[in-house]
């Protein structure tokens, strides 16, 4: 049974989060103290030093020979799992793409760096917080890439539905924008007279028609499906720009044959994530305070103290700031719950019911008791991670429902954890 002073441990790791969030909040809000422009300003600063210092400062202070396979394993197949479960449901037509992403999203990427560890370690002790550092990692380098490569998949199919409304897209994948080239994959609706395919970074356009009796004419009895490939190279310091001439019937069809299709989907979608992530800093922190942990816990050396003290410097301040950006980002928002009520029921409930069952489910199919168990459950019931949003609004994908995720999923974040705290303690 949880006792009053265990109880007292968990608030003080706890109210001081919320206390910057609301100060941050009110800032805004109530008292004008900043500015949007001023807001982008503090955001940015957190997003480049003070979060990823911080994630960095965790990382590399955790024994990475001594990780619990088992807690990792149910980590990563509760997600696995929930990744099937969109995916199955968007094929049978029951969820759109935007909704299976979101769900995915709203359902295993939890808050883990700012609030799983500090309120895991005041319930649970330091051995919780080595255990959230592991899932830092893995949802940092992993999860995130992921999710990405989802978003990036989305935009691409979107693109050609919108630009050519009058083909049905099997497949697509957006061009390269620094090689100037494009890969779309359409189906031939029957009774069109032609299909479009074309790069969009210089807008020349391939117009091959299909009409019975021409060379591109689908027969009755194949798939009537047709896969297309449009590149230009443009000469690097010459302005000039070579364009390739309209392929025959038999040159599609062997370039189709030469080329795997899930090989040219997957390629341009993979650079484009790549790119993205070496841009973000905390990939390099948890990268680098990865290799730092390997190495300083293989040989037994330390940091020097000049650099450690620099960092912890910003990392200390990193887990405050973090909160207090939150905090404006909740102010900035022009509603609490800026998706409609039934969006905000399925939200709360994938973050605070369907994720933490889950994970109670593998983990003890996978063998994980006591304390381990419980930390397991309480860590897949943190508050919404604010990165989804990020994402979500940079590719406009339902960002009102991933708002309100993590907007009103933090305010009633404490006590619902608190009360899976109180239950499984029983």
């Amino acid at each position: 049974m949880i006792t009053v002073p265990e109880l007292y441990t968990v608030l003080v790791a706890v109210v001081p989060l919320y206390v910057a969030m609301i100060l941050a909040y009110g800032s805004v809000r109530w008292w004008a103290i900043f500015s949007p422009e001023q807001c982008t300003g503090i955001n940015r600063f957190v997003a480049v030093f003070a979060v990823p210092l911080l994630s960095f400062h965790f990382i590399a202070s955790n024994d990475p020979y001594n990780m619990n396979v088992r807690f990792i394993a149910a980590d990563s197949l509760q997600k696995i799992i929930f990744l099937f479960a969109a995916a199955i449901s968007y094929a049978r037509g029951g969820a759109t793409l935007d909704w299976a992403i979101s769900a995915f999203s709203l359902a295993t990427l939890p808050n883990t760096l700012v609030v799983g560890i500090p309120l895991l370690t005041a319930m649970y002790g330091d051995f919780s917080s080595s255990l959230m550092v592991q899932i830092v990692v893995l949802q940092c380098v992993v999860w995130y890439a992921l999710l990405l490569f989802l978003y990036e998949y989305r935009a691409a199919r979107a693109l050609l539905r919108a630009r050519y409304p009058g083909a049905e897209v099997d497949s697509v994948v957006s061009g390269d924008p620094c090689t100037s080239s494009g890969c779309y994959v359409a189906r031939i609706v029957p009774g069109n007279e032609k299909t479009i395919v074309s790069s969009p970074q210089n807008s020349k356009e391939l117009r091959m028609f299909a009409r019975n009796g021409d060379a591109l004419s689908v027969p009755h009895d194949a798939s009537k499906e047709i896969r297309l490939t449009v590149s230009s190279t443009i000469a690097e310091g010459e302005g000039s720009e070579e364009r390739s001439s309209s392929p025959t019937a038999e040159a599609v069809v062997g370039n189709l044959q030469q080329t795997p299709i899930a090989m040219v989907m997957t390629k341009p979608i993979l650079i484009t994530v790549w790119r993205k992530l070496i841009r973000n800093p905390n990939t390099y922190s948890s990268l680098v305070g990865l290799v730092w942990s390997l190495i300083s816990f293989r040989c037994h050396i330390r940091m020097p103290r000049i650099l450690d003290k620099s960092i912890s410097i910003l990392s200390d301040a990193g887990l405050g700031m973090a909160m207090f950006s939150l905090g404006l980002f909740m102010g900035l928002q022009p509603k609490i719950v800026a998706c409609g009520r039934s969006a905000a029921i399925f939200s709360m409930a994938m973050r605070f019911i369907a994720g933490p069952a889950v994970m109670a489910a593998v983990s003890f199919g996978l063998g994980l008791r006591g304390t381990l168990l419980r930390i397991a459950i309480v860590q897949a019931a943190l508050p919404q991670g604010i990165v989804t949003f990020v994402f979500a609004k940079d590719y406009d994908v339902l960002p009102s429902v991933l708002s309100t995720g993590v907007i009103f999923g933090m305010l009633i974040a404490l006590p619902i954890t608190l009360l899976y705290y109180f239950v499984l303690d029983l």
